[in-house]
């Protein structure tokens, strides 16, 4: 039996809130780290994983015999993975990651062929019968954007990623979908602005007609088989940050017939009105390593920042809204002179709680290791099954009440 939630939906966490590039440092931190939440959250059922994969990585797995190893090594651990994250392509701790994160980005050919990659290995480790998913940079980071050209071959080759999608279901009997994840200061950086790329780009004549011809299949199915294998991944924290509900961006991306195969649970930071002592204490979550960008919101309008420092130095108004894109613990409420968005999260998994393809739900709060210490003094493997339990009684607290 497969770990899933009370809808029936895949649950898990993402494995890069832990340290790890390699091939073997992936194998470390599951036999750490993994395993350890395994214990806490299903000592006697499979549990699904929500494997990060780093380039080399997912190079070192792109060779047969290493990855049926790794498959079996899992196995053997009582695990399975189900989602990937393809977002970030190289070093991801204790390093300057800031705006490197996006790269290489969808206008380069390296993010094809490393997303390309993770859907071979994705399409061997995947049970039979579970559907994948991929999540991965939305486009690229919007500073870096070379005009409308750009933008169709960043729909080009997302299209051909797509059609090797295609090509697994149809060899392995496994259906993968790329979740494009829209991020503030990326390109697709709004639940607006994806519903408009997809409509204009992705869903396009031109985008139809690229899939029959590298996919070879009928004009008739080019359309459906788009929107089978490529969405959105909805990051609750990202959507938050823009002032966005998370339920209300998931419906949006429903009623405009976008997939959204992942959903990511995450919470950021809120100050519900700026003060001396609020932004003062807001310091203490700048760091070197992440890009933490800030959204305030005052008299109706939102201003963007793209890294908290650049906020904080820009004169704030007391009184404002702030949220930042810092992920924290998603059962944390407030955090001291600080309120999370864990309560823009609830309405959304009441809702997916009696969806009936529920997507894959992933925790992610990746920066554990740069929260200030009074917010991670617990072990990292018992922050992380809190999270997964407040999922699940969450799900299940929305089941009971419309039972």
């Amino acid at each position: 039996m497969l770990l899933r939630t009370l809808n029936d939906a895949q649950l898990t966490y993402c494995t890069n809130v832990h340290p790890g590039e390699t091939l073997t440092a992936v194998r470390g931190l599951v036999k750490q780290h993994v395993l350890a939440v395994k214990q806490a959250i299903a000592p006697d059922q499979p549990f699904g994983v929500g494997l990060r994969l780093a380039a080399s990585a997912a190079d070192a797995l792109d060779d047969p015999n290493e990855l049926l190893r790794f498959k079996a090594e899992l196995e053997a651990d009582g695990l399975y993975c189900f989602t990937l994250n393809g977002f970030p392509y190289g070093a991801f701790h204790a390093t300057r990651v800031k705006e490197r994160v996006y790269l290489p980005d969808w206008q380069a050919p390296e993010r094809v062929r490393y997303t390309q990659v993770l859907a071979r290995v994705l399409g061997e480790l995947l049970p039979l019968g579970v559907n994948g998913s991929i999540s991965t940079v939305p486009g690229c980071f919007k500073p870096n954007l070379n005009g409308a050209e750009s933008v169709r071959a960043m729909r080009d080759a997302m299209i051909d990623v797509v059609a090797m999608l295609v090509d697994i279901a149809r060899s392995r009997g496994r259906h993968i979908a790329l979740a494009l994840e829209p991020e503030p200061e990326c390109f697709l950086e709004t639940t607006d602005e994806a519903v408009d790329f997809f409509q204009t780009q992705l869903f396009s004549r031109e985008a139809r007609q690229r899939l029959v011809d590298v996919a070879d299949i009928e004009p008739a199915e080019a359309e459906r088989t788009l929107r089978r294998h490529i969405g959105v991944c909805l990051d609750t924290c990202h959507a938050s940050v823009e002032f966005e509900a998370p339920l209300s961006a998931w419906r949006k991306l429903q009623a405009a017939g976008i997939a959204v195969p992942k959903v990511q649970l995450s919470a950021g930071l809120r100050i519900a009105e700026a003060t001396p002592e609020a932004l003062d204490a807001l310091r203490a979550f700048s760091d070197g390593v992440y890009l933490h960008q800030t959204v305030v919101r005052h008299a109706g309008t939102l201003s963007r920042y793209q890294d908290l420092p650049e906020a904080l130095a820009s004169a704030p108004v007391l009184g404002a809204e702030w949220r930042v894109h810092f992920h924290v613990p998603i059962f944390l409420r407030e955090l001291g002179l600080f309120e999370s968005t864990q309560t823009d999260l609830l309405p959304l998994l009441s809702e997916l709680a009696n969806v009936r393809d529920c997507p894959h739900l992933e925790v992610e709060t990746y920066t554990w290791d740069v929260l200030p210490e009074a917010f991670r003094n617990v072990p990292i493997e018992a922050a992380i099954a809190r999270e997964l339990r407040f999922v699940q009684d969450a799900l299940g607290s929305a089941l009971a009440g419309r039972a």
